[in-house]
């Protein structure tokens, strides 16, 4: 039956992949997996012998025709990536919608993705939030940290090690020092850390040592009646 799936997989640990995910990888014609390197690893874990083909952020344009049609040939087709949920902060939005264009079944399947435990871990209210994914690199990086400088919900960010520091200043500078805000890396791995605090004595934890895996960054919205807004209101004066 022509049909797409999600799935995701595990961000560390392998114990993560549910038994559905594996079947299901087993059962569908053939595989879009982002690094097929890194999928191999993977399918080898589980026994799974089934073709791949690349599907990435830089061939997503140029192969999406091509597979569609393939799906719509009575195929069907899992869908993942590197580690996590297919569609957040990694391929999956285009195919997705094409297939809705063309009334191509799609379903996701439930899973990994680090927002979830970084955010429960983080000990911040979790009854709101707000998914950033990766604030700009350069154009259009201040703007988007001023834009949420007001946001009462916790926001969650992905971040690489190598611009962590400098990303926890910049939030301090733009949110204030003392916002409440925690960080996670290697989640579900051997060195998993969860640090809490200010995002001044993040970024000075973090500045202290090397920084190694991916980084989730968990901060507090800004709260009403704050000190931040206290100081505001006396600056105004």
């Amino acid at each position: 039956m022509a049909k797409l799936y999600l799935i995701p997989t595990p961000i560390g640990n392998l114990e993560d992949i549910t038994l559905r995910a594996i079947r299901l990888l087993k059962e569908c014609d053939f595989i879009l997996a982002e690094d097929t390197r890194t999928s191999g690893v993977l399918l080898k874990h589980f026994q799974i012998q089934k073709r791949m083909v690349s599907y990435h952020a830089h061939n997503e344009h140029k192969m999406l025709e091509r597979i569609v049609e393939e799906i719509e040939s009575s195929n069907s087709v899992a869908l993942i990536t590197d580690a996590g949920t297919p569609g957040i902060s990694d391929p999956g939005f285009l195919i997705v919608r094409e297939c809705i264009k063309r009334n191509i079944p799609v379903e996701c399947l439930p899973g990994a993705t680090a927002i979830i435990p970084a955010l429960v871990n983080s000990g911040l209210p979790n009854d709101r939030f707000c998914f950033e994914g990766f604030l700009p690199q350069k154009k259009g990086r201040q703007t988007k940290m001023h834009s949420l400088k007001d946001e009462e919900r916790t926001m969650v960010f992905y971040e690489s090690p190598y611009r962590l520091v400098k990303t926890l200043e910049q939030l301090g500078e733009v949110f204030g020092k003392e916002r409440q805000a925690s960080v996670s890396r290697e989640l579900t791995k051997m060195f998993e850390e969860n640090k809490r605090g200010t995002l001044e004595e993040l970024a000075a934890y973090f500045k202290s040592k090397t920084v190694k895996g991916e980084i989730v960054i968990v901060v507090g919205g800004k709260e009403s009646g704050s000190k931040e807004q206290q100081e505001e209101a006396e600056d105004q004066e």
